[in-house]
């Protein structure tokens, strides 16, 4: 439980900074009268893809040194301050543009704080979880990430972002300045710093590599190319892996990132009506992680994952060919359920696969294989949009993506099976 509250704890940066609630007052309401000719929107990809970068470089070597040092919960502890920092600092981002690149600057930096965080994070589900509970571990985390997202979503609506007026909510908090959005972003990071504390007090800390064998920053990206080599000779599928599910988790991501915007641009959606479909979508999707996790304990997380892939390709397929918000309300929730088990199980596939005392460092490479192609969905969606000129057209672009990290990851051995002696979780 403890270890699955961070998870109910982080939907406060994803939901409601980085998804609903702030990074549409930045583009909306902040950036709306930017000079110039290049838009908030593409100010705000950038800063996210320059964080990307970032990302990139430092979440294995840095998920290395925290397994080698013994300090993965620390680690945690750390870069779960920085997040909760940069998201209480974003109550200064008034409502006038010149405070756009304030924003901007935190919202990159609160990404790459965030994943880091997530390393070390998801190195922990090895030491709270066995072999054949594992599926079940990694879907209830999911799940408490979905259903925390929908209960502070829904309270920070009903208490400062509904009705219309100077004044917002069930607090009547000014609009001026950005006031009440300013003040869900301060309510956001309190919940954030709540709920990540119970994991840095109840679970273990692991045991690191003797001091003297512990490398320097620099040394580290050396390890780091030469086990990259070692693993690849010794357990290939596990680079396979990485490769296949950076392309299928970019797909999800991009079902996130642009299902909203296709929700109003292509399906008629309202903007009211978008916010109650996401409240709907979390509550699929984590019943959706609930049972894939039962299924990945059984029968693996492959053959959960590529249920997964296929049936969010039918129904993606379906929606490319139907209109009006009816048809958008059934094959979206339906697309939706099979988000969570791919989540889920994407995460428990890699655990099983990695040898013990290098979790950090492989969901580190996870981390970085997901942002190295991390352009691919955004870019494609952008490239059939601008061919056939049609916002519907974007949806082929997501649908490629996701089918081609089914095809790359057709080849992937499967991990052992579930009940497997622990030693063995290492094995191809």
């Amino acid at each position: 439980m403890a270890w699955g509250l961070w998870d109910w704890g982080s939907a406060a940066f994803n939901a409601v900074i980085l998804t609903f609630v702030f990074s549409v007052y930045l583009t909306d309401s902040v950036g709306d009268d930017l000079p110039g000719d290049i838009s908030a929107n593409s100010y705000l990809g950038w800063a996210l893809g320059l964080a990307g970068l970032v990302i990139a470089l430092f979440a294995p070597v840095t998920g290395q040194r925290s397994d080698a040092g013994g300090r993965r919960r620390l680690s945690l502890g750390v870069w779960t301050g920085l997040v909760v920092v940069s998201m209480l600092a974003l109550f200064f981002v008034r409502n006038e543009y010149q405070y756009l690149w304030l924003g901007l600057g935190l919202l990159a930096l609160g990404s790459i704080f965030f994943e880091l965080a997530e390393v070390s994070y998801n190195a922990m589900m090895r030491q709270i979880s066995t072999p054949q509970n594992i599926g079940r571990v990694s879907g209830f985390g999911w799940a408490m990430g979905y259903f925390g997202g929908i209960v502070l979503l829904l309270t920070v609506y009903v208490l400062f972002i509904a009705g219309e007026g100077d004044t917002r909510g069930l607090l009547g908090v000014s609009t001026d300045g950005g006031m009440n959005i300013r003040v869900v972003a301060l309510v956001a990071g309190l919940w954030f710093l709540i709920f990540a504390l119970p994991v840095l007090f109840k679970v273990p800390e692991i045991t690191g590599v003797p001091k003297d064998e512990r490398l320097g920053f620099f040394a580290s990206y050396g390890k780091l190319i030469r086990d990259l080599r070692d693993l690849y000779r010794s357990h290939p599928h596990t680079v396979y892996f990485l490769g296949a599910s950076a392309l299928f988790r970019d797909g999800l991501a991009a079902i996130f990132t642009f299902g909203a915007v296709l929700a109003v641009t292509v399906y008629g959606i309202s903007a009211a009506d978008v916010l109650l479909f996401g409240v709907a979508a979390n509550v699929i999707s984590a019943l959706g992680a609930i049972v894939g996790g039962r299924f990945d304990d059984r029968i693996g997380p492959k053959p959960v994952i590529v249920v997964s892939l296929v049936g969010m390709l039918a129904s993606g397929t379906i929606l490319l060919f139907l209109s009006g918000p009816t048809a958008f309300w059934i094959f979206g929730l339906t697309l939706t359920l099979f988000v969570g088990p791919a989540q889920s199980s994407s995460r428990t596939y890699l655990a099983r696969l990695t040898p013990h005392g290098r979790e950090g460092q492989m969901f580190g490479l996870y981390a970085t294989t997901g942002r190295a192609v991390s352009f691919l969905a955004p870019t494609l969606v952008g490239f059939f949009t601008l061919v056939f000129g049609s916002d519907r057209a974007g949806i082929v672009g997501i649908l490629l993506v996701l089918a081609l990290g089914l095809l790359a990851l057709w080849r992937v051995r499967p991990p052992v099976a579930a009940g497997a002696p622990d030693e063995q979780l290492s094995e191809v």
